[in-house]
């Protein structure tokens, strides 16, 4: 996927650079994918053909158990992450796909990322993440929620109960229901269990607007994740104070104090690389900076996908299903409706699940049989590559499994985290 951002974000980046191309030779941008378990850099050229690549995997992982170092115990539905990890990704795989390519940094004419969302994280006035501070390093609720921290559920449905009655006309732009994993629902699970968190918070990011804001100084909101995570709308903006003040009377001015900042279009140039990032991630000072983007959607052009059609799924922890259309229609049940969400002039329709590979990560690690490991190690092979082997010779159905994939519960249509999943062999 990440090559795909790299090519899309080429056509916007490079535009008035052709002279120096012509000039200077060859010419080349940065990618960086943010997933769940790991970043990965690609190097490609204005053409698109991938040049070099390298995963770093995030030293932290996932936090789903106990905070670093403190050891406190998280409950039940977290999933948290730390954001130095992020900057670990711009250390090692930017260096190591210049290395591998033997490309020169000042041929690198732009860097753009994208990211798991609604993966956010409350920062001080300075930009400083709050789990960093000494003083709230062993409050769960300083570090960064991953997108998929389902321990807002509570919050989630009583906004979705308050906006039903209010008769909000954000709701159906949202098939019906906001989730537990975007950004109003984690914040206000914020202000119910640690109000001293979010008073000391001076801003709630996106984590691919905090990195871009590390790797330029500049704070910018990118409209994608803004459209489909934090209920904002390119016309109306916001919901209003009055619908905040429903929801608890502490948040009527939320918009405007902890999630304020400019919201640009996706391809805009956030800014360019601040001296001391250039040194970290061994580019020149000065070098372009896309704003971020969520993960799936950059994969929408990408693939070459421009206009209405087509559907894209994007697939991996989870899956997205995506689509491009003229007109803003409501669909019951679907993730959301952004106007230049995906590609600018187009709507962007998405919806999907919550595991996909989540689903395989966790049968592998802990379903299998003994005999199923010891065969894989036996032949060289992942468990994954094993089953995967085996399971490509039946037919579609033949074995009589079933299974319901709500491991993460169910987005799309239902939009419940606490739903369940499972499965039977209709054999038995």
């Amino acid at each position: 996927m990440i090559a795909t951002i790299c090519a899309s974000m080429a056509q916007t980046l490079t535009m008035g650079s052709k002279g120096r191309e012509t000039e200077m030779g060859k010419k080349y941008v940065i990618g960086i994918d943010y997933g769940t378990e790991s970043g990965r850099a690609v190097l490609v050229d204005l053409e698109g053909n991938e040049i070099a690549d390298h995963v770093t995997p995030y030293p932290h992982g996932v936090i789903d158990e106990v905070l670093p170092e403190s050891n406190v115990q998280l409950e039940p539905d977290w999933a948290l992450q730390h954001p130095a990890d992020y900057i670990e990704v711009l250390a090692t795989a930017v260096p190591t796909v210049l290395q591998k390519s033997g490309v020169n940094p000042a041929d690198v004419i732009g860097v753009g990322i994208d990211f798991t969302s609604c993966t956010m994280l409350p920062v001080d006035a300075s930009g400083e993440p709050l789990c960093l501070k000494p003083e709230f390093r062993n409050r769960p609720h300083s570090w960064v929620k991953l997108w998929k921290h389902h321990a807002a559920q509570d919050e989630a449905n009583l906004l979705n109960e308050i906006a039903a009655k209010r008769g909000e006309a954000f709701l159906p732009r949202y098939g019906g229901k906001i989730s537990s994993e975007w950004m109003i629902a984690k914040i206000w699970q914020i202000l119910n269990e640690d109000p001293e968190i979010y008073e000391q918070t001076d801003l709630f990011l996106e984590a691919t607007d905090w990195v871009i804001f590390k790797m330029t100084g500049n704070i910018v909101r990118n409209s994608c994740a803004a459209g489909y995570k934090s209920i904002w709308h390119k016309q109306d903006g916001y919901p209003s104070k009055e619908f905040f003040r429903a929801l608890d009377p502490r948040l009527e001015h939320l918009t405007e104090t902890k999630l304020r900042g400019p919201i640009v279009p996706l391809g805009t140039r956030a800014g360019v690389l601040t001296n001391e990032m250039a040194a970290m991630m061994g580019l020149l000072p000065g070098t372009a900076v896309a704003v971020g983007n969520v993960d799936a959607h950059a994969a929408v052009p990408g693939v070459g996908v421009v206009e209405p059609g087509k559907l894209v799924m994007a697939m991996g922890t989870s899956i997205c299903h995506m689509l491009l259309g003229t007109e803003e229609k409501y669909v019951e049940g679907m993730c959301g409706v952004v106007e230049d969400g995906i590609i600018p002039g187009y709507f962007g329709y998405e919806a999907g699940q919550s595991a996909v590979g989540d689903i395989f990560a966790w049968y592998v690690e802990q379903g299998v049989p003994a005999y199923v490991k010891e065969a894989a190690e036996k032949e060289g092979v992942s468990v994954h590559e094993w089953l995967e082997k085996r399971a490509a010779a039946y037919r579609p159905g033949e074995t009589g499994l079933l299974a319901l994939d709500w491991w993460n519960g169910n987005r799309s249509v239902l939009v419940d985290t606490d739903l369940t999943g499972s499965s039977s062999d209709t054999h038995c």
